[in-house]
Formats: C-alpha cells, sequence, structure tokens
C-alpha cells in the first residue's frame, strides 16, 4: 500500500498510521532487548486524569458525534466513558457499553482468535491456506500452494492493496468475491506489502474451516465467551439489534449526518467485528498478560506473541520516520520513548473511526472507538495519551498530523474531478453503437443500454444502475458514492471498438469489459 504513514488508500483503514505518526515502527522486536525503565505511577495516574479533557477538546475540535475510551492498567480496567451521542439529533447518550463497528480494528481481535487455535494445535501460522480452503486461488499457481495463514495475516501474499474491497460494494459475497482474487495480478510474494482485507479474510476461513465451525461461531467461543465480551460479535446482525448501538456519521457540508452504514460480513475477519469499550477493555487485559485473563490462560503465549512481533517491513523510512512494520493483525514496533509497541486503526468511509495501543512495558493499553468517519480522533487521543504516560506532556500536534495524514481519505477519485467539461466535445455515435452486455473475469459481466435516449451501466449481481454522461467523442462518465468511492468520485467510461474501459474499475490493470 505504498510507502506513506497513511496505510490504507481508503477505507477499512487500519494497516495504519505508523512512522511520524503512531507508535509504531522503528525497531523488528517484540520486546525482547533490555526492558526500559519503569513510567513513574504518578505519570500514568496524570495521563489517566487528563483523559476527559483530552476528549472533550476533541469533541469540540475537530468533533464527532460520540465517542468512548477506555484504558487498561495491569490488567485492570482504570477508566471507561462515553462521550457525545449515538446518532445525531437523538438525544442518545454514548456510555461505555455502546457498541460500535470496530472496522479493522477487527484484523486485531481476530489474529487472537487464529493465535488460540495455533495454541490449540488445530492450525499453525505456517499451515498454507490451501490445507483447509483446497479451492482458494491466486493469479500464480506456485503462490496458492505454498501461501500461508502467515502470508495472508501480513499482508505479503503478493495481493494488491485492498483486493476484492470494490467487488463488496457491487454487492458480493465472501465466497464470490475470495473466488475472483484469482485473477488479479500478483506483486512479489513475501517480498513486498499490499494490505488486503479479502486476503486476510481467507486465511481466516481456512482456519474456521479446520475448526469445523463458522468464524463468527468460532471467535464467540474461543474469545468473546471465555473473556465475558457479552457485546461482542463479528456477524452485522447482532450489531443492527443492540439496542445501546453508535450509528455512523458523515460530514456533508460541514455538518455531521447518519451515513449509509455498511454490513461487513463478507470480511468479517478483517473488518465485521462490533463491541463496547467495556469489552475491549477485557480483550486488551488479555493482551497485556499476554494470553492470561483474571489467572485463566486463553491464548497460547508464543502463538500471540508471534501476532505482536514484526513479520513484514510495511513502510520504508523516510521523512524523518523509521521504516514500519506489521505483525499478524498487528502494526509493531517501538514508540518515540523506544519501548516496543502494537497498534491498529479502522475506520469505514461510511461512518466509523477506530483506535487502539498497546505499550506493553507501562502496563497500559488505551482504545477510542467513534461514529465519525476518519479525520484522526481516535488516533490523536490515544497518541497524546502516551505521550502523556511517556514522558509527561504532549510532545507534537497529533490533531493536525493526524487530520493531514486523513484528509486524502475524503478526496474523491478519477481523473476529471475538478475539471471543465470541453466546450466543443466531439460527438458520441448512435448509442446502439456502444450498448450491449460486456464481459470481465475479475468484476463479472456489465450491460450498457440505451433507455429513452441516455445510456445507463448496469454493473454488479445486486445490480447498480449508473447513468453515463457524455463527455467528449467515445468518453463518457459516471458518479459513484460508496464504502470506497467518497463524494464526487467521477469515473470514465471509454469505449473503444468491442470494449470498455471504466477508469474506477481499473486500479490494478483488470477494469477493462469486452462485448
Amino acid at each position: 500500500m505504498g510507502s506513506t504513514p497513511l496505510q490504507g488508500r481508503r477505507r477499512f483503514l487500519g494497516a495504519a498510521l505508523c512512522g511520524t505518526l503512531a507508535a509504531c515502527g522503528g525497531s523488528d522486536s517484540n520486546g525482547d532487548e533490555s526492558r526500559p525503565a519503569p513510567v513513574p505511577d504518578k505519570q500514568i495516574n496524570d495521563a489517566i486524569g487528563q483523559l476527559d479533557k483530552l476528549a472533550a477538546d476533541l469533541m469540540s475540535s475537530p468533533g464527532v458525534p460520540g465517542m468512548a475510551v477506555a484504558v487498561v492498567r495491569n490488567g485492570q480496567t482504570v477508566y471507561t466513558k462515553g462521550f457525545g451521542t449515538r446518532l445525531v439529533g437523538s438525544g442518545q447518550p454514548v456510555d461505555a457499553d455502546t457498541v460500535f463497528q470496530l472496522a479493522s480494528v477487527s484484523k486485531s481481535v481476530g489474529s487472537s482468535v487464529v493465535a488460540h487455535q495455533v495454541g490449540s494445535g488445530s492450525v499453525t501460522w505456517n499451515t498454507p491456506v490451501r490445507a483447509h480452503l483446497p479451492w482458494f486461488t491466486l493469479s500464480d499457481a506456485e503462490v496458492s500452494e505454498v501461501v500461508q495463514i502467515a502470508d495472508l495475516y501480513s499482508h505479503r501474499s503478493g495481493l494488491p492493496d485492498h483486493a476484492g474491497d470494490r467487488l463488496e460494494d457491487m454487492g458480493y459475497g465472501q465466497t464470490e468475491i475470495l473466488q475472483r482474487l484469482r485473477f488479479l495480478p500478483l506483486h512479489p510474494f513475501r517480498g513486498s506489502y499490499f494490505y488486503t482485507n479479502f486476503g486476510l479474510t481467507a486465511a481466516a476461513e481456512s482456519v474456521a474451516i479446520a475448526a469445523g465451525i463458522d468464524w463468527a461461531t468460532l471467535s464467540e467461543q474461543v474469545l468473546y465467551q471465555p473473556l465475558g465480551m457479552s457485546s461482542t460479535s463479528s456477524r452485522y446482525a447482532d450489531f443492527a439489534a443492540r439496542s445501546n448501538r453508535a450509528l455512523g456519521h458523515v460530514k456533508v457540508n460541514g455538518k455531521w449526518v447518519q451515513g449509509l452504514g455498511t454490513m461487513p460480513d463478507a470480511q468479517s475477519p478483517a473488518g465485521g467485528v462490533s463491541s463496547s469499550v467495556n469489552d475491549m477493555a477485557k480483550w486488551l487485559a488479555m493482551m497485556l498478560g499476554n494470553g492470561v485473563f483474571n489467572g485463566r490462560r486463553i491464548v497460547e503465549e508464543k502463538a500471540l506473541a508471534a501476532a505482536t512481533s514484526a513479520q513484514v517491513q510495511s513502510a520504508p523510512p523516510g521523512d524523518g520516520h523509521p521504516a514500519s512494520f506489521y505483525g499478524y493483525g498487528f502494526n509493531v514496533g517501538t514508540t518515540a520513548a523506544n519501548r516496543p509497541s502494537y497498534s491498529h486503526s479502522g475506520a469505514f468511509g461510511v461512518g466509523a473511526a477506530t483506535n487502539f495501543l498497546v505499550v506493553p512495558s507501562t502496563g497500559v493499553a488505551i482504545i477510542a472507538l467513534t461514529n465519525g468517519y476518519p479525520i484522526g480522533v481516535p488516533e490523536t487521543l490515544t497518541a497524546q495519551f502516551f505521550d502523556l504516560v511517556q514522558f509527561g506532556s504532549i510532545q507534537r500536534d497529533w490533531a493536525k498530523l493526524y487530520a493531514d495524514a486523513f484528509a486524502s481519505l475524503s478526496k474523491p477519485e478519477g481523473s476529471l474531478v475538478g475539471m471543465t467539461p470541453p466546450a466543443s466535445p466531439l460527438p458520441a455515435r448512435a448509442l446502439s453503437t456502444y450498448a450491449g452486455t460486456y464481459r470481465n473475469d475479475y468484476y463479472g459481466p456489465i450491460q450498457v443500454v440505451d433507455q429513452g435516449g441516455s445510456l445507463v451501466l448496469s454493473i454488479g449481481p445486486r445490480p447498480m444502475l449508473l447513468p453515463l454522461t457524455h463527455w467528449d467523442g467515445d468518453v463518457f462518465t459516471f458518479t459513484l458514492v460508496n464504502e470506497n468511492a467518497a463524494p464526487g468520485t467521477i469515473s470514465k467510461a471509454s469505449f473503444l471498438s468491442d470494449r470498455v474501459t471504466l477508469e474506477y474499475y481499473d486500479e490494478d490493470g483488470v477494469g477493462t469489459f469486452i462485448r
């Protein structure tokens, strides 16, 4: 996903925010070096004591509709609080039991499920995905045979950035998306890092099949129930049924309004968990306990340690920041105080932003969940908090750093965005010239239909009906708004003889459809 500190081009963000921004990167250790000096208790207590004000400041500027925060220290929950509202205009307050969608923080939670299965002997991190998901196929036959759970959980399989996400937006289900990944060109296997929701999902599904149950049930049985996480689920239907749930919001004309919502069951292991901060505090306590919670072993320590150890470089050093690393579903590295850490962010463009940060040598972890689209609020809070824990004062203008980093996520896509239509465009051909059914192995067929003198594009299994507007000659345009297409996105539809190339769907060179 490139080399910028903000990993993840758009939604389901979360490979996320290292280098100059998050407290990760700069080390491939998991804490085996000499232990840093203890942080004074007073410094930690003072940091916790400032959370109310830090959160209140962020709620007012840049602002989000609602936020919940929890801090765990030495295995105990020492701070939980909700701020703002679950739904703008409803008067419904957020509290520590309010359930939020976690987005890509689900990857870290799910990784601990896999670690449990590794510890139980059901699989290993190095088990080939095909051992239990034999139909899983990539475009390289040799890679297909050997790609492991570890490769997909560390995003080093060679699949391109966010492979499969746009298929999900089109309405395809999980199995269909995973099967279509075989049509995508691969980057170097184990020699590149590209963040993928559906690659990781394939690995998790293989683990679930090995266990003989579905992923959501496996997560319940080995993690949520043993930890007492009664408000946590990997099924969207459970989130939708919660009376105390935070609904997603986006900004329109500078005001927060309810977003479209997203049902991420197709990639549940990567982005489908919902939970409260009271529940997530229990998970963080287990993580700080190296797999032990309230004196009970939940996850085998060695399997969990592998997940929070650097497995691949996620971004090279540059612009004054060190290299960033990724484990199995976790960002890992060291803080500015040279303390080993691990973390993850999550975001839905239609209204969720989440972040947790763990610094084991301090015995402290924090999580912040919000119901506004990603503008950097939870990351700012966790970074400010750990500055106070480690240094006694906030070291950087985190709000500005994160706001600048996240600004690109809300930008519309397309080479024609902001362009003025030609004053004297070349005329289009007769509309019947363009009409017909066009095939594409990866995206499936599309239809171009003349409806009363205007062309309409029909795409996806739902299908989506997208009016085409003439631009110039054989080039038409259409607009999209969905999880991966920010408002204002414009795509070209360029016709040539028996084919049409859809710019928005051509990011990996597979956007040409043939009649």
